[in-house]
C-alpha cells in the first residue's frame, strides 16, 4: 500500500504545480471569448493529466527512500542481509528483470518496490518484517515485490492515474463552463470566465478526484492478486506465499509516512478506496488457482 500511496500523494502534489504554473504563464487559455475550445482544452487536460503521473512515477524511487528512510545495501554487513540481496538477485534473473537496489528501513512490518523501469527498481523490505516472519515467509514477500517489477504495475498504474488525471481536468471544466455560462446568461463574457466556472471547478476537480482514486485503487486490487501468484510462481509453490499472508493478517501494519497518513480510511467506504484486497480473499485466490 505504501508505494501506491506514495505515488498517490506525489502525482497530485505535482499535478496541483503544473496547474498553477500553466495559469501564470497563460497556457490553459482554452477559454475564448467564442466559447470553450474542447481542442485546447483536451491538450490542456491530456498534458496536466499524464504530465503529473508520469514526473511522479519518474521520482518514485528517491520520494520513496526519502519518505521511508531506506538504507540501500551496497555491501552486505550481516548474514541476513546477504542472503536478502541473494534472494531479490535469485527472483530477478527468473523473472528476467535487472537486478534491482535492495534496501532495508526500520518499521513494523513492510515490503515495497517502486521505480520507473523494470530493470532499475527498488525493492525494500522492513526490520519489522524481517524479524516478524520466517524466511520462507520473508523470501516470499520477496517474490510478491519482484512480480510487481516484472509485471510492469508501476507503469500500468502510472497510465491508468494518467488517463483518470485526464478525464477529471477535462470533464471539471466542461461542465464548470456549461454552469458558469447558465449563470451568466445574457451577461459579456468577454472579460473571462465568472465565479461560477471557478467554483464548479474545484468542487469537480475534488469529488471526480475521488471517483477517479476509486478506479485506480480497483485496479490496484487486481494487481495484488497477480503479484501473490507471481510469487508462487517464482517459488515453484504456492504454500509460502500463503502462510505469508496469513502471518501478515495477524501483524500490525507498518505505519505510513505522515505525509501520507492522512489518506487512510478506514470503515465502509474504506473498501472502495483499498489499494490491497483483504487479506481472506487473496489467500483464497491463491488456494483456488
Amino acid at each position: 500500500m505504501k508505494r501506491i500511496l506514495l505515488f498517490v500523494l506525489t502525482n497530485v502534489m505535482v499535478v496541483v504545480v503544473l496547474g498553477i504554473v500553466a495559469s501564470l504563464l497563460g497556457v490553459n487559455n482554452f477559454l475564448t471569448s467564442n466559447g470553450l475550445n474542447l481542442g485546447a482544452l483536451l491538450g490542456f487536460a491530456l498534458i496536466m493529466g499524464f504530465g503529473g503521473a508520469f514526473i511522479s512515477l519518474l521520482i518514485s524511487k528517491p520520494m520513496a527512500k526519502w519518505t521511508s528512510g531506506v538504507r540501500v545495501i551496497e555491501q552486505p554487513q550481516n548474514v541476513d542481509e546477504a542472503w536478502i540481496v541473494e534472494t531479490v538477485r535469485k527472483f530477478a534473473e527468473k523473472a528476467g528483470i535487472g537486478m534491482p537496489e535492495v534496501g532495508i528501513f526500520d518499521g513494523e512490518p513492510n515490503a515495497f518496490a517502486t521505480g520507473a523501469f523494470k530493470n532499475s527498481a527498488l525493492v525494500a523490505v522492513s526490520t519489522g518484517l524481517l524479524q516478524g516472519m520466517t524466511r520462507e515467509e520473508v523470501e516470499a514477500v520477496i517474490g510478491h515485490e519482484i512480480a510487481h517489477v516484472a509485471n510492469g504495475d508501476m507503469v500500468t498504474m502510472t497510465l491508468i492515474q494518467g488517463v483518470m488525471n485526464t478525464f477529471v481536468v477535462f470533464l471539471s471544466r466542461v461542465i464548470g463552463y456549461a454552469v458558469d455560462s447558465f449563470l451568466r446568461r445574457g451577461d459579456d463574457r468577454s472579460s473571462g470566465p465568472g465565479i461560477g466556472y471557478y467554483v464548479t471547478t474545484i468542487v469537480l476537480d475534488i469529488l471526480l478526484g475521488f471517483a477517479a482514486a476509486m478506479v485506480v485503487a480497483w485496479f490496484s486490487r487486481q494487481r495484488e492478486f497477480r503479484a501473490d501468484a507471481g510469487a508462487a510462481q517464482l517459488m515453484n509453490r504456492k504454500q509460502p506465499m500463503i502462510n505469508a499472508l496469513a502471518r501478515l493478517g495477524g501483524m500490525v501494519p507498518g505505519e505510513l509516512p505522515k505525509s501520507v497518513a492522512a489518506m487512510g480510511i478506514a470503515g465502509g467506504i474504506g473498501k472502495l478506496f483499498s489499494t490491497h484486497p483483504p487479506i481472506e480473499e487473496r489467500i483464497a485466490a491463491l488456494q483456488s488457482a
